[in-house]
């Protein structure tokens, strides 16, 4: 398993939108063969916000990254993104997880 760790910096005068694109993504990243595991909002005015999904492996991810490029909802969701500028900075990086049922 290979979990996507993406840390965004948001603009707090678009916190609305940047909600949108998020529940936007979720429900297509589940979709698509992977898990989502959630954003993580700010709360205290601090303008960073953090979303962890999951995909079996490597290749499924990049099987999904070639399936967005055409999907309507995808776009969908970057247009929220693109005409709201509340994506300031974005950084994916990823991770092997362990998991409480390996333990």
């Amino acid at each position: 398993m290979i979990t996507c760790y993406v840390r965004y910096t948001i603009d707090l005068d678009q916190l609305d939108a940047f909600e949108a694109y998020a529940r936007a993504w979720i429900p297509i990243v589940n979709s698509m063969g992977g898990t989502h595991h959630g954003y993580f909002l700010p709360d205290s005015g601090d303008n960073e916000a953090v979303a962890l999904f999951s995909f079996p492996s490597l290749e499924d991810f990049e099987a999904y990254r070639r399936k967005r490029r055409d999907d309507p909802r995808c776009k969908a969701a970057f247009a929220i993104a693109n005409s709201t500028n509340c994506i300031l900075h974005y950084k994916a990086k990823f991770m092997r997880p362990i998991l409480p049922e390996e333990i």
